[in-house]
């Protein structure tokens, strides 16, 4: 692959988790205090989407985000992106690809719900 696949800009949405009254940390995100970092040179491409009809007809499309050969991007489970106009969440662990003991590429499954 050439560079020129790579030509896109996302952002990615980080959320602490929410503290309850009594200290403890809950399994909630807290989206309005939420981290926003800005990544470019990467590609986001289609990848699977499923319909659903049953009482709550809903549309899963899913999309590939993939980096440069090396390059690393501070992306985990349970982020945001922001892709080309559309909210999107992480579907899963991020993959970073190893050959030779060395990085090669990063790859994450996104998805967007609507519905």
């Amino acid at each position: 692959m050439t560079a020129l696949h790579y030509t896109q800009t996302v952002v990615i949405l980080r959320a602490p988790f929410v503290v309850d009254r009594y200290g403890n940390t809950t399994s909630e995100r807290d989206w309005s205090s939420a981290t926003r970092t800005t990544v470019r040179r990467v590609s986001v491409q289609p990848d699977t989407s499923t319909e659903g009809d049953g009482d709550r007809p809903a549309v899963t499309t899913g999309l590939r985000l993939t980096t440069r050969r090396g390059v690393d991007i501070d992306l985990m489970p349970g982020d945001r992106v922001l892709a080309g106009g559309r909210l999107l969440k992480t579907d899963g662990d991020v993959a970073r690809w190893v050959v030779g003991k060395r990085l090669h590429h990063v790859e994450a499954r996104l998805k967007e719900v609507i519905g």
